[in-house]
């Protein structure tokens, strides 16, 4: 069935590309990040977090199977406007659940419906920005639609979490503000109560008591076992003071710890090498540099409250940093509860410094109390309410560029279905397509899964030795916003000279400024000024150069039933970023960081190879100007 424009008048892609692909990235976004830190701060054990949520991605991995159904029924305006009034329902059940005793069961299971939902929404949405822009402007405007994408997921990471701690602050006790600094001196880890921290009723409103006002935390290294120590005694300490275990998983790691205490053997199932491992080894392996053996040091603070709790209800207080280094981390007591039994006891929070860091810093942590419950169902009322907005808004902002689909009998509709399927794989020079879906990012899929793991790794195995804080400064500002102007660009370039033109251009930019990391691996330089500009010239090359994939994957899906055969080509996009960079690790680990980038840049060969026989009609992707 192909599908068929209107005679509509067109609209401006301005007024719907980029609120479509920021409702787009909301959901996802919400699903798959803004969860975990809602059932933490509701007190949802790690273990159940873990079990419970690790399959939501699974709808957007399989959603080929059910694109024809989006692609032969209906239409794509019509499928985009149903998925966004039903993520705004499924928003507010999540509102109306979270305050009741069973939210948790409740709400993982309204999530995997928002799940296939949103995932319904991604294949309507891109069929229709298909459908509904010409050539030219899909390039144009494909590093538009990438950019408000990535806006959502900043928005949804940030300000609707911001939004939840204004909500609690404003429901509860004053917020307790607390400097922690890391300083060049001497000290060592208080795990005994000051006898200062008073335990006695105090007058006037509640308030949450904690010491020290500030905290100092030498800059030193500690070892491991000591720094495990102290962690494990805080948990055993607050457990002790009526507070509830807040990782259930814990166990097997204290079991296994009692049994090295009581000098027991850890078994450990051995693992011999293949014989391609051990060629690799041999001949492009690098000496095992000695394990290290030490952690960043610690500090502790204590809470309690000043009187008792007025209600049988819990208090609730959570902690957690505001601003400053990341490599400053709360690494125990994010979460606590007092009652009238426990609310003068005294509850440990331990903060650990990256055993990186080398330089004085400073970091903000907040303890904050009020109505948790409360203020997450406010956030998912106002999202309810925004989905709704944007239902509204769209029924007159998207141009109706699709004729109505004729109704069918069953068995037509299940052709269809099938037909949808073998027409993909019966396009022309599929296997071509195909390859070049597997292979174009061969070596971006390995580099991809290794580059953090490099940034973080200490010298002595070969890394640059950065600090959580320094890595979040390179790649998650100065490396998004390079990779942002890079789609921007790329889709700009595309639009003005066509996707063959540039095809050349797109490879080079995205494989060759791999090289960066040849280059830091051997250098191992010890300060951003050469770190961030080398990331910034390979993120935005990656920027760039992406857009020719995603190009290709819309020439490639022309013709009928393009809707379907964008998310097949999806499909093969995930699976040429998935199955390198499974071995990848595996294969950094035998032949180190210095040879494992040139084994990427070397992946870039075959990438290169196919665009010599990849046929692109030299028309495609050039936005040409209408005459009136």
């Amino acid at each position: 069935m192909s599908e068929k424009k209107t005679g509509h008048k067109k609209r401006n892609p301005w007024s719907w590309v980029p609120s479509l692909y920021f409702i787009e990235g909301v959901p996802y976004t919400i699903v798959m990040v803004v969860s975990v830190v809602m059932y933490k701060m509701l007190g949802i054990s790690n273990t159940d977090i873990a079990l419970y949520t690790s399959l939501l991605y699974l709808p957007w991995v399989i959603k080929p199977l059910w694109s024809p159904v989006v692609d032969n029924l209906k239409t794509k305006r019509w499928w985009i406007l149903i998925m966004q009034f039903i993520l705004g329902v499924l928003f507010a059940s999540i509102a109306l659940t979270i305050p009741t005793t069973q939210f948790f069961r409740i709400t993982i299971a309204i999530l995997w419906l928002m799940a296939f939902t949103s995932a319904t929404h991604d294949i309507a949405a891109d069929g229709f920005y298909m459908i509904g822009l010409d050539e030219g402007d899909q390039a144009l405007y494909n590093g538009i639609r990438s950019a408000f994408y990535r806006v959502a997921m900043l928005t949804g990471q940030g300000v609707f979490v911001i939004l939840v701690s204004l909500l609690i602050n404003a429901s509860g006790m004053d917020k307790v503000t607390i400097k922690v600094d890391a300083v060049q001196e001497n000290g060592k880890v208080l795990m005994e109560v000051p006898e200062e921290v008073s335990m006695q009723e105090q007058p006037g409103d509640m308030y949450l008591i904690h010491h020290p006002e500030a905290l100092n935390i030498p800059i030193e290294r500690v070892d491991n076992a000591f720094a495990d120590s102290v962690i494990r005694a805080a948990r055993e300490w607050n457990l002790a003071q009526g507070q509830p275990d807040p990782d259930e998983s814990q166990r097997d790691k204290a079991r296994k710890q009692r049994q090295r205490d009581k000098g027991e053997e850890v078994t450990k199932k051995e693992v011999r090498p293949t014989k391609f491992e051990s060629w690799l080894r041999t001949h492009f392996g690098v000496e095992e540099p000695p394990a290290t053996d030490y952690a960043g040091n610690l500090g502790v603070v204590y809470f309690h409250l000043s009187k008792k709790p007025e209600t049988d209800k819990p208090v609730v207080v959570t902690f957690g940093q505001d601003r400053g280094d990341k490599s400053i981390q709360l690494v125990e007591g994010m979460r606590f509860e007092f009652t009238g039994e426990n609310w003068n006891k005294p509850v440990m929070a331990v903060i650990q410094l990256d055993k990186k860091l080398r330089e004085s810093s400073t970091a903000y942590f907040d303890a904050e109390s009020g109505n948790v419950k409360m203020a997450w169902s406010v956030l998912f009322f106002c999202l309810s309410g925004m989905f709704f907005v944007f239902y509204v808004a769209h029924r007159f902002t998207l141009p109706k560029v699709e004729t109505e689909r004729v109704e069918r009998s069953p068995m037509e509709a299940l052709k269809d279905f099938l037909t949808t399927f073998v027409s993909f794989f019966k396009k022309d020079n599929i296997g071509l397509a195909l390859a070049f879906l597997l292979l174009f990012r061969l070596a971006e899929s390995q580099l991809v899964k290794m580059s953090a793991p490099f940034m973080l790794d200490t010298r002595e195995v070969g890394g640059l030795g950065l600090t959580a804080g320094q890595y979040g400064l390179t790649y998650g500002t100065i490396g998004l916003l390079f990779l942002t102007l890079g789609g921007i660009l790329g889709g700009m370039a595309v639009s003005k000279h066509g996707l063959k033109k540039w095809i050349w251009w797109f490879a080079i930019m995205i494989n060759v400024p791999n090289a960066v990391y040849i280059f830091l691996s051997y250098l191992q330089p010890s300060g951003l000024a050469v770190v961030i500009p080398a990331v910034a010239f390979e993120t935005f090359g990656y920027g760039f150069g992406f857009t020719a994939y995603m190009m290709y994957m819309i020439y490639f899906s022309r013709g009928n039933y393009k809707t379907s055969h964008y998310a097949i080509c999806t499909a093969f996009m995930a699976l040429g970023m998935m199955l390198p960079g499974m071995v990848s690790g595996w294969l950094q680990e035998i032949i180190g960081y210095q040879h494992f980038f040139i084994w990427v840049m070397i992946a870039t060969i075959p990438g290169f190879i196919l665009l010599k026989f990849l046929k692109i009609d030299p028309k495609f992707g050039k936005k040409v100007k209408k005459t009136e």
